[in-house]
């Protein structure tokens, strides 16, 4: 029975411990499951012989929260959590969050904001020398100068200001090795400065070696272009087998220096990896609180891959896992579904079967796993490259093993979809088979918009694709005998989105008898193309400028245009109307309901002397005409008022009369201003 690492020096004892030789500080709580990276990596280095303690969400105001395991023999490991720690802490609107998934309880507020160089200054105190080695997704994304939009500038290396001697980037798993093992044979951190995967600080960089030198950080702090140039380069240098060594000047004698990722791992080490001692399960210490509520989501789903080749502008997972496709065995994957079966509360079924990219199973062409994938080009966008290989055999047969296991009600597909590729394999098996066995009523996928200027620069296929997609999933599903549904992911906001390119969204979204529940703005976080292009205005590929969408005001009529039926929209979206002239969607995109009450309040308005700019803000000069300057005195409604400005065109001239209940009156009524005798 797998056995849960020391938490406490009791646990210590228990395994006649007298010293750690890692101590490894986490920002979430402690679940020791593959899904989380920080269960990876202390099995990984346990299986390599070496003793990791677990201290989790030290209470970063006590320097002695830090101490309870006492001093590690080679080093302390530094994560922030599953999420970055700002992102787990704030909405996009900066709003704080109220709840903290990776937390016992859902508590939120157990870790601090820019948690990994909270930590390691908090280590720093106490431990002056000691090697400090920081990764996961906050120090992955961060290893650059890079844009943070919660404090709105750009930031140093996360390296500099953690005080770490130490950066492993991407999933670390062979870097973390070689590290102990360089520590563990004598070596000074500050000597380690060899190893794929990994970025160090230097006074005086090596020349001999093959680099490239970025911009340095003052030029980038003073011209945006100048980071967008060098933002460019590390976009193009993040393959393992074409990359170079990335150099980044902060001053005369502080560097911090990118080596190149860590090779794909094969997948024998995935299966390896995925086949240690997890309790797959959270601390039994949180019990009591609830557990940690982030296992629910994968306790009974299997990781099939990692990498995405997708290289959507808006995600980090270039920057992070790489664009080359590495996947376990089946074998491997049927034994832990095999064991899943026994486990407490499975009911049969399987939640999903994927990873970043669900049906990604395989390299997107054979030239990647020798020369790596092209810097300059990507696989599925503008459109499939004629190298690429789509193929959804192996995924195809996985899965029908798995509905095959004893004890297996249903094998569900809960990651996304990647609907072009799909589109893109002559074999149309897996789709008929995804329909039939592996949509648990709706299926979720990501076209994101439907404005071509919009999906150009978010690096997404254009839309009908999708729609060739949405009508060959109803098809089969009709065939099937089965009423499922799709679950579009949409993005208002992102840069290159204006407000015309939001109302074109909204009557696509109407013609096509969509209602999104969910809709999310764009969300700035490091190391995305998308947030490059946020912060300078720019394309970093062409460094052309684009529009970005920064005030609330427009970002709040660009999110309510996704959600256009909803009642409590229908000024926003009457304004948004407006502002395009698109006033003949009125009747069409806003409700009965939303119009009565954007009418009431026309008439409720007062005389106001209204000015659209061409920035599409609004300046309202209210008028004192007709009012009493009573104390105790009612304004009156003064004659021939006008309406209020999210409802300029509303029809005055129609008499007061009770709503109607026929819908098509309604809207004449609205187009005409006039009553149909």
């Amino acid at each position: 029975m797998p056995e849960f690492l020391p938490i406490s020096r009791a646990d210590m004892q228990r395994r006649g411990w007298e010293q750690c030789d890692f101590v490894y500080i986490i920002g979430d709580g402690y679940v020791d499951h593959p899904s989380f990276g920080h269960a990876i990596i202390s099995r990984v280095l346990e299986d390599a012989g070496y003793k990791i303690g677990i201290i989790s969400q030290p209470d970063w105001k006590n320097p002695d929260s830090i101490n309870v395991l006492g001093e590690p023999r080679l080093g302390f490991l530094v994560m922030g959590g599953n999420m970055d720690s700002m992102v787990n802490h704030y909405t996009v609107s900066k709003a704080h969050r109220k709840q903290d998934a990776y937390t016992p309880g859902g508590v939120m507020g157990k870790r601090p904001d820019y948690a990994v160089t909270v930590y390691c200054n908090l280590i720093r105190r106490t431990y002056r020398r000691k090697p400090i080695i920081i990764g996961g997704i906050e120090a992955s994304l961060r290893r650059h100068a890079h844009y943070d939009y919660w404090s709105d500038k750009l930031k140093r290396s996360i390296l500099l200001d953690s005080q770490a001697d130490l950066l492993i980037y991407g999933m670390g798993e062979r870097a973390v090795i070689e590290i102990a093992n360089a520590l563990n044979d004598g070596m000074d951190a500050q000597d380690i400065t060899y190893i794929d995967g990994t970025v160090y600080k230097t006074r005086e960089p090596d020349t001999s070696v093959p680099s490239i030198m970025l911009p340095a950080f003052p030029d980038m702090q003073k011209n945006p272009r100048v980071y967008a140039e060098s933002f460019s380069i590390q976009y193009r240098n993040t393959d393992p087998f074409c990359a170079k060594r990335l150099i980044e000047p902060y001053g005369d004698h502080e560097f911090i220096v990118q080596n190149p990722p860590q090779k794909p791992l094969s997948q024998a080490e995935m299966d390896r990896i995925y086949a240690l001692p997890y309790c797959r399960t959270y601390h039994p210490s949180y019990e009591k609180r609830g557990g940690v509520p982030a296992i629910s989501e994968v306790r009974f789903s299997l990781a099939s891959n990692r990498g995405c080749f997708g290289a959507c502008s808006f995600c980090a997972l270039t920057f992070h896992q790489g664009r080359i496709i590495q996947t376990r065995s089946q074998e491997s994957i049927l034994r832990e579904a095999e064991g899943m079966t026994h486990s407490p509360g499975f009911k049969g079924y399987i939640h999903d079967v994927g990873g970043p990219t669900a049906n990604f199973r395989q390299p997107a062409c054979k030239k990647q796993l020798q020369r790596g994938a092209c810097p300059t080009r990507q696989c599925l966008f503008p459109s499939p490259c004629k190298n690429l290989i789509a193929d959804h055999t192996d995924y195809l047969s996985l899965l029908r093993k798995l509905r095959k296991l004893p004890g297996v009600k249903k094998v569900f597909i809960r990651s996304g979809i990647r609907f072009d590729y799909l589109m893109a394999d002559p074999d149309d098996t897996f789709f008929k088979e995804l329909v039939e066995y592996h949509v648990s009523g709706q299926l979720k996928v990501a076209p994101e918009h439907c404005a071509p200027n919009t999906l150009a620069y978010m690096g997404k296929p254009p839309i009908e694709t999708f729609n060739k997609f949405k009508d060959k999933f109803y098809e089969l599903s009709k065939k099937a005998g089965k009423k499922q549904y799709l679950v579009p992911y949409l993005m208002s906001s992102h840069p290159g989105s204006t407000l015309k390119d939001a109302v074109y969204l909204a009557e696509y979204l109407y013609k096509n008898h969509m209602r999104p529940e969910q809709v999310q703005d764009f969300y700035p976080t490091p190391g995305t193309v998308s947030t490059c292009m946020f912060y300078t205005g720019l394309d970093p590929y062409t460094l052309k400028p684009v529009f970005v969408e920064k005030t609330p005001e427009g970002k709040a009529l660009q999110r309510a245009l996704l959600q256009y039926y909803e009642p409590r929209n229908a000024e926003k979206v009457v304004k948004a109307l407006q502002l395009t002239h698109r006033e003949d969607l009125i009747p069409l995109l806003v409700p009965a309901v939303g119009r009565r009450a954007v009418q009431r309040t026309a008439r409720r308005a007062e005389s106001a002397e209204v000015t659209i700019h061409n920035d599409g803000t609004y300046t309202v000069h209210p008028s004192q005409k007709g009012r009493s300057t009573g104390k105790n005195a009612r304004a009156t409604a003064p004659a021939g008022r006008q309406p209020s400005p999210g409802a300029r065109f509303a029809p005055n001239s129609a008499p007061g009369h009770k709503p109607k209940n026929n819908q098509q009156k309604e809207n004449a009524t609205w187009k005409t201003g006039k009553k149909k005798k």
